[in-house]
């Protein structure tokens, strides 16, 4: 048995051990707004709930491991003290994924995702419509654990509304587990989807993605195409040029002149092979 003191390895390898170790972990789908008013929406996985009488959850924002940062999220939630915590089910996996992607302060997440901004009754953060059970809870303490890269940062949290959408409760008023289809954080690039266990999504690419918000009006308002869709298509750092889709379509002719829901169809069926850029050659072909 391998046996280690977390003293004596760095702490990327050490975090890796622990998200590769406890896992799979609920994602907290963060919605704050900074002082000005400018939302803010990110995922955390360090993160459940543990009460309720008061109703409690607590999740971490932690320091960056990389380069000893803090996240929006936390500024944000120390100064309004209010959070919304969205619940990720299969549905927006690829937009909440497309969301962590590190985009510069200021930069509303929610669009990037393209996700809906859904007024909240209690607390001023927004709310994420697609989100399954929504959670309007106030910060009631922060605790530091440290100061150095990979300290967490534990946000204290007390639900003062709930939200949840009728379509995955049961017969009984419950929450049914196999229609809510939620998803959780493993190690790595790994997720766990509890109808069929664990799937992997490509981490966001560093140079940041384009954004579901840049994505033509055409391809975005879809009949076809999933947001789990828009967001692997938001995940590119440009959208190929007329040349490449030129090549593409000399190649593949058979896609020449489609009407726009086999286009559609054609496309989704690369993305579900995570050809990205095959299905992005695919929408543009005229």
């Amino acid at each position: 048995m391998l046996s280690i003191d977390p003293k004596e390895i760095s702490t990327p390898k050490l975090h890796s051990y622990l998200l590769g170790a406890v896992a799979p972990r609920p994602i907290a789908f963060a919605s704050t707004i900074d002082a000005d008013g400018n939302p803010n929406l990110s995922p955390f996985s360090f993160f459940n709930v543990f009460g309720a009488n008061p109703p409690t959850m607590i999740f971490s924002p932690a320091r960056s491991v990389r380069n000893n940062t803090t996240k929006d999220t936390l500024d944000n939630a120390e100064i309004t003290k209010e959070v919304v915590i969205n619940v990720v089910n299969y549905a927006i996996v690829q937009q909440m994924s497309l969301s962590s992607a590190m985009y510069p302060k200021g930069v509303n997440e929610f669009e990037k995702a393209g996700l809906t901004m859904l007024k909240s009754d209690i607390v001023q953060p927004f709310r994420v419509a697609e989100s399954p059970v929504q959670f309007e809870c106030k910060v009631t303490d922060v605790i530091y654990t440290g100061n150095k890269g990979g300290a967490g940062n534990l946000i204290i949290c007390e639900v003062l509304k709930m939200h949840i959408n009728e379509a995955v409760l049961d017969t009984d008023g419950g929450i049914d587990p196999y229609k809510i289809d939620l998803v959780a954080r493993a190690g790595g690039s790994y997720y766990s989807r509890a109808k069929d266990g664990f799937f992997e999504i490509p981490k966001p690419i560093s140079s940041l993605g384009i954004g579901v918000d840049q994505i033509p009006e055409s391809i975005k308002n879809s009949e076809v195409l999933t947001g789990n869709n828009l967001g692997m298509l938001g995940n590119v750092n440009q959208i190929p040029n007329a040349k490449a889709v030129d090549n593409f379509a000399k190649e593949h002719p058979e896609f020449i002149g489609l009407e726009t829901v086999k286009k559609h169809t054609f496309a989704q069926k690369f993305l579900k092979i995570n050809d990205v850029e095959s299905a992005w050659k695919v929408l543009l072909i005229k």
